[in-house]
């Protein structure tokens, strides 16, 4: 658990009692660590289970969970700590042209340390409760792309 203090305040995994880990872990070597299955067909992370990092709004790790929408989009911008900007692109129907024009959002997500995360990567984000002023979608999965811009249009 020394690693995973890299904050100011300490850090702790709800529902993991720091002396029963202390107890375990000088009888077999094993490390408590509190993970659950977020369902929905989406697989758990390795990382999830057997890291070490503590993060109070992962959904892998922590009591947040995922209801509501479930969206896909490319990761544009990683200059936050654990959050990313995702852009997600569509098409708009003109009825006076009966012509289409591509239009863009962009979604604050909160990322966590289970997922290696870059710019350009297609990820799938699920609603949760609000986790900050603009973070209201968790990323749930991660697939890597190749070297497109961000700025490229094109439906997933």
């Amino acid at each position: 658990m020394a690693d995973a203090q890299t904050e100011k305040a300490f850090q702790k995994q709800k529902g993991v009692s720091l002396v029963t880990q202390k107890l375990k872990a000088k009888k077999k070597s094993g490390v408590v660590r509190y993970f659950k299955s977020i369902g929905l067909g989406f697989r758990t992370p390795k990382d999830a289970v057997e890291g070490s990092y503590i993060d109070n709004k992962c959904p892998f790790t922590s009591d947040v969970s995922i209801r509501g929408r479930i969206l896909k989009g490319v990761i544009r911008s990683t200059k936050m700590k654990r959050t990313v900007i995702l852009r997600r692109d569509y098409l708009h129907y003109i009825r006076k042209y009966n012509r289409y024009e591509k239009r863009h959002k962009t979604l604050a997500a909160h990322c966590s340390p289970a997922f290696r995360a870059k710019e350009g990567d297609l990820v799938t984000v699920g609603e949760c409760r609000p986790l900050s002023k603009t973070v209201s979608f968790n990323v749930i999965k991660v697939e890597s792309q190749g070297s497109k811009g961000s700025k490229q249009f094109s439906k997933f």
